[in-house]
């Protein structure tokens, strides 16, 4: 697997979450969680693992649903888009 720019987390193996949610920011679309899921797998293929800050070794499905948890996405939930306001930052 080849991230391409993608930041990593514990495991050099997983792609950090915030590479999908600066790929969501950069392309300016809003997304379903489908649309979302296909996005990422056609960015950073279908059988990536992702971590963030409170875990890892994530599916993009599960990665959705964490990010979705802690608040990162606004919008509706067929037309959602990622809340800048929520980056961390570190």
């Amino acid at each position: 697997m080849n991230p391409m720019n993608a930041m990593t987390h514990h495991n050099t193996d997983e792609i950090h979450g915030h590479a999908v949610l600066q790929m969501m920011d950069e392309s300016g679309q809003t997304y379903s969680r489908r649309s979302l899921l296909e996005a990422i797998n056609k960015k950073f293929g279908p059988d990536a693992r992702f971590g963030i800050c409170s875990g890892g070794n994530m599916t993009a499905d599960e990665l959705i649903v964490a990010l979705s948890a802690k608040g990162k996405f606004v919008g509706e939930v067929d037309a959602f888009k990622f809340d800048t306001s929520a980056m961390c930052n570190h």
